[in-house]
């Protein structure tokens, strides 16, 4: 039984939500986050990464950036960048990439819900990450970062999403990078009581993209519950700042792989080696994408190769060890590139697939020796590594469109 409540929102202007929205905080790194953030002081990235507004020599996680960060969303309020709905609502945010549409639902979930296993993870944190997020909330006492969860379509929750965005938009706006954003409000009385009705009647919610947000918002709530022994339950610290979309709206892209060298290797060694668990096929000159799990693109010397598990990898029923990025790993990667753990191995990277596969070849073709074009992890796969407990593969999952930061905030 998940708890997904409305909110009252703080939310920009409509003329100058386009100006505020921003990509997340945790996709530039310090210098490029700071020529992103000066291009518009109304950026929300300049409250997201504040150390774009101070000097370069100051620590990024030094106290004083996140008291930065609280000055200028104050500030941002005061001036009245940004206003207060008067009402707990619900929003509908609409995402389009390449004319295709992703609907989500705008809400707070429950610390509870993440502690007791109703919210399923399938990432590992790591601690300095947290640490990072969770002064900026502690600090701007505030959720600036949607989650970005999933859950099992609903019918109940469909239907009033449908009947919602037939009416005006909050929000209407195609950022720089082509996305088109749009959001409406669900105010009336019998549609959240609908909705908040729906979301109880759902068993399991999985973080989709975001772990360290989400953890970073949970730890900030259980530190203000250490604080206020009193507390209730219902104060806005026992929930974080969610996007909750139904599996069928979701688009995964794959996360391919690039590796520095063969091993030790000639190409005719390295071919005859992987031919042992794959049937190699030559390609050619044309750059080839996976068009159904247990299939790789290989390009190695100018050269697309297809490569197809065999049938002792495809009976494999384990839903970790049965994943495209574990059978790479597991009979290729590991015993024959010697890449033994992809985490902190420094012969491998990983390229996202929204930079294409002109980029595979272009780090193939320089820094690197052999690339690996992906089959994207589906949802469905997903959730079965999460409801069995365990956790997926580094680099496992690239969503797209990311969420955008700023156009909904939650005060604790």
């Amino acid at each position: 039984m998940a708890t997904v409540k409305p909110f009252v929102c703080v939310r920009p202007k409509a003329e100058l939500a386009s100006r505020v929205a921003a990509l997340p905080y945790d996709v530039y790194n310090r210098k490029e986050a700071k020529e992103a953030a000066l291009k518009d002081p109304l950026s929300f990235l300049n409250i997201d990464r504040a150390e774009s507004n101070l000097p370069d020599d100051v620590d990024t996680y030094d106290p004083i950036v996140y008291k930065k960060a609280k000055e200028l969303l104050d500030a941002r309020i005061a001036d009245g960048t940004y206003l207060t709905d008067e009402q707990e609502c619900y929003y509908v945010y609409e995402l389009i990439m390449d004319g295709r549409s992703q609907i989500g639902i705008v809400a707070c979930a429950s610390i509870d819900d993440y502690k007791n296993g109703v919210i399923k993870k399938h990432e590992n944190t790591r601690e300095e990450k947290e640490q990072d997020r969770i002064r900026h909330v502690d600090t701007c006492n505030a959720q600036t970062g949607p989650i970005f969860l999933a859950y099992r379509k609903n019918d109940v929750i469909s239907g009033i999403v449908a009947k919602t965005m037939k009416n005006e938009a909050l929000y209407a706006f195609t950022a720089d990078d082509g996305i088109t954003h749009n959001v409406w409000r669900i105010a009336d009385a019998s549609d959240v009581k609908a909705i908040r009705e729906a979301f109880a009647g759902i068993g399991q919610i999985y973080i989709a993209d975001g772990h360290h947000r989400a953890a970073s918002a949970v730890k900030v709530g259980f530190k203000r519950r250490e604080a206020n022994p009193s507390y209730t339950g219902n104060e806005e610290f026992n929930f974080f700042l969610s996007v909750l979309f139904p599996e069928d709206q979701l688009m995964i892209l794959p996360y391919n792989r690039v590796v520095k060298d063969l091993n030790g290797l000639s190409e005719k060694e390295f071919l005859a080696a992987i031919e042992k668990d794959f049937k190699v096929k030559k390609i050619g000159s044309e750059p080839y994408a996976p068009k159904k799990k247990g299939t790789f693109g290989m390009y190695l010397d100018g050269t697309w190769y297809e490569l197809s598990a065999g049938e002792k990898m495809l009976a494999i029923t384990d839903p970790v060890a049965s994943l495209d990025v574990s059978l790479l790993q597991d009979y290729l990667l590991g015993p024959v590139l010697g890449i033994g753990d992809p985490r902190v191995d420094k012969r491998i990277d990983f390229i996202g697939g929204i930079r294409g596969l002109k980029e595979l070849e272009r780090r193939a073709n320089s820094d690197m020796k052999v690339a690996f074009s992906m089959y994207p992890t589906q949802i469905t796969e997903l959730f079965d590594v999460a409801d069995a407990g365990l956790l997926m593969p580094p680099k496992s999952t690239w969503f797209e469109p990311k969420l955008r930061s700023g156009i909904f905030i939650h005060r604790l």
